[in-house]
């Protein structure tokens, strides 16, 4: 049958259709509805998860590989960083059922803190890596993973970029699944990793991946087209980019979908009758270190230009027009016409939505702070926006779960500081249990601020073990973040809503004043969670036009009119807040029936 699909859903559903039986991931963007459409596709037969994080998620998949099924694994390229440990075990170890690891790569970055190429850490792990340039070739390349995986006895990683996750494509999808039935887990001393035997292995794998590279030398989708002395390689969603660019022109073009292990036959068929190579991908130069080392060593005097020669940006995405640009004086063709665009839109740096809970406790924590040196750690999620003004309260961000770590290590060198750490209640769970317990264990002095708004917001509002909903659909008990501090030896939590604000400041205060590791965990429901209970106006004739309800919480429903505050009605959510925080009383609730 012909549905239109988008990347993301095209890889569920090749990954349905090939039978897999277990999925599992943490939620990042851009990979979130790959697990999202699996969960929602799923007829009972697919056991579904989102893990507390991407270590939990590989480890839960493996086990499920070496009993024999097919697994897959979801998370952006950061989200790779921490599920490295096993990772790299499994390349030695090995799997039974195919193991499939989807690493959406986010060049620009878009919605990431770092341009990560996932294709060097198929290198490192010396594991297969597949990278599609269009979301019907993602559905077909799919099963070609678990294949492959399963005929190596290999995890095979899994790359497409944001363009190819978001992109949207009508394909030809199977109308029946291929139904996998795992053999079990079988007793094996393989299973098992020490010393002697990963040496054994790493052998096995170094003799076994220059083949990988000569069978995937005849893939159906590494490709060598056209004709010329001047040569094109590429890989993923540029391939696209330049059939595009290139129009009719029919320049000699190489496309890898297999960077790792690197087709060199194949490449070697390209190179052969060139002069020069231009080598456009994104993100780092990985087909372009292969083509200049295949070079060296068949001592073939052909010219590789890319990244490394200047020819090509190096940092940020691809696009059709980036590329014609290289193309254009690369080959000699005509500069093309200047397209007739609109105006640009105008600028608009992301904030906290109007409404939010995170708002009212960043701003709790800076009204009982005031006047005193404090610094505060923040962390990865929507919350990270509380480094804008007018809160300006995240002054550090690194990686998910470093807030509660950061701030001892200040703590430890600036003792006479007061250091806050700011972390989601799903993030909480993701990667900050340990660094709280390392925060007790080693008697550091910091307030923990838990942002609870029941949800995974920042990607799309997923359950979490704090939620009492598992992705299965089922209902289950829900994982007290008070009882854990409480339990690890947090001595002074309380739990407050950030929007009774005098409460939420004197909460602050007390758990500021207390020696050692406190906690106030901030609870109310994000906005998209919750339905608004009020809507607030402002009165004009007590509104002295003195700017305070913007200059100190930058709601964006509020502006001015005329010399006087001015609320907009179908972005205000009745939190309240301005109004507790107007001098003059003129913000006025009306609440809805």
């Amino acid at each position: 049958m012909k549905k239109f699909l988008m990347g993301n859903e095209a890889i569920a559903m090749g990954a349905i259709h090939a039978g897999v039986n277990l999925v599992c991931g943490y939620p990042g963007t851009p990979s979130t509805e790959i697990l999202e459409t699996v969960a929602k596709n799923n007829d009972g037969s697919i056991y579904v998860e989102w893990s507390v994080n991407e270590k939990a998620a590989m480890e839960v998949a493996a086990g499920a590989s070496y009993s024999g099924a097919r697994t897959l694994v979801t998370m952006k390229q950061v989200g790779l960083n921490v599920a490295s440990d096993p990772l790299m075990s499994l390349a030695y170890v090995g799997v039974k059922g195919g193991m499939v690891i989807v690493s959406a790569d986010d060049p620009g970055p878009i919605s990431s803190q770092t341009e990560q190429d996932t294709r060097h850490f198929a290198q490192f792990a010396k594991l297969p890596v597949f990278d599609p340039s269009s979301p019907e070739e993602a559905y077909a390349m799919i099963g070609d993973a678990f294949a492959f995986s399963e005929e190596y006895g290999t995890p095979v990683l899994f790359r497409p970029t944001t363009r190819v996750c978001h992109g949207c494509a009508s394909m030809e999808i199977a109308d029946t699944k291929n139904v996998h039935k795992p053999e079990g887990f079988i007793k094996d001393a393989k299973w098992t990793i020490f010393p002697r035997l990963s040496y054994q292995n790493h052998i096995k794998i170094e003799k076994r991946n220059p083949i990988l590279g000569e069978k995937l030398s005849s893939y159906r989708f590494n490709t060598v087209t056209g004709s010329g002395t001047k040569g094109i390689a590429t890989g993923g969603i540029s391939y696209e980019y330049i059939k595009e660019a290139l129009g009719g022109c029919n320049a000699k073009l190489m496309k890898v979908s297999t960077p790792h292990p690197f087709p060199e036959k194949l490449a070697l068929e390209f190179l052969r009758g060139l002069t020069e190579v231009m080598v456009i991908e994104e993100l780092d130069p990985v087909i372009e270190r292969e083509l200049i080392f295949l070079c060296g060593k068949h001592h073939l005097n052909v010219t590789i230009r890319g990244k490394l020669s200047g020819d090509v940006m190096q940092a940020g995405e691809n696009t059709v027009e980036s590329v014609k640009s290289v193309l254009n004086g690369y080959l000699g063709l005509p500069a093309p016409e200047k397209s007739r665009f609109l105006p640009p839109l105008p600028v608009r740096p992301p904030v906290l939505c109007a409404g939010c809970p995170h708002r009212a406790s960043f701003y709790a924590v800076k009204q009982a702070m005031k006047g005193q040196k404090a610094v505060f750690a923040g962390d990865i999620g929507c919350y990270t926006l509380g480094n804008a003004m007018p809160l300006d309260m995240v002054d550090t961000c690194l990686c998910m779960g470093a807030d509660v770590t950061i701030a001892q290590g200040m703590q430890h060198i600036e003792p006479d500081v007061k250091h806050f750490s700011f972390i989601g209640d799903s993030t909480f769970f993701a990667s900050g249990i340990t660094g709280v317990v390392n925060a007790v264990y080693n008697e550091s002095d910091i307030t923990l601020i838990v942002l609870d708004n029941s949800t995974t917001a920042m990607t799309g509002h997923q359950p979490h073990p704090g939620t009492g909903r598992t992705m299965m659909g089922n209902i289950t008990e829900k994982v007290s973040i008070p009882a854990i501090l409480t339990a690890v030896g947090v001595k002074e939590v309380s739990v407050v809503n950030p929007f009774h604000l005098t409460e939420a400041i004197e909460a602050v205060k007390k758990a500021a004043a207390h020696k050692g590791v406190s906690a106030v965990i901030f609870r109310s429901p994000c906005i998209a969670v919750s339905k608004p209970v009020a809507s607030y106006q402002v009165d004009s004739g007590t509104c002295t036009g003195c700017k305070k309800c913007i200059k100190e919480i930058g709601c964006p429903a509020i502006s001015m009119d005329s010399g006087k505050a001015l609320i907009e009605p179908s972005l205000c959510f009745g939190c309240s807040l301005c109004a507790q925080v107007c001098p003059c009383g003129a913000m006025k609730g009306v609440r809805y029936s």
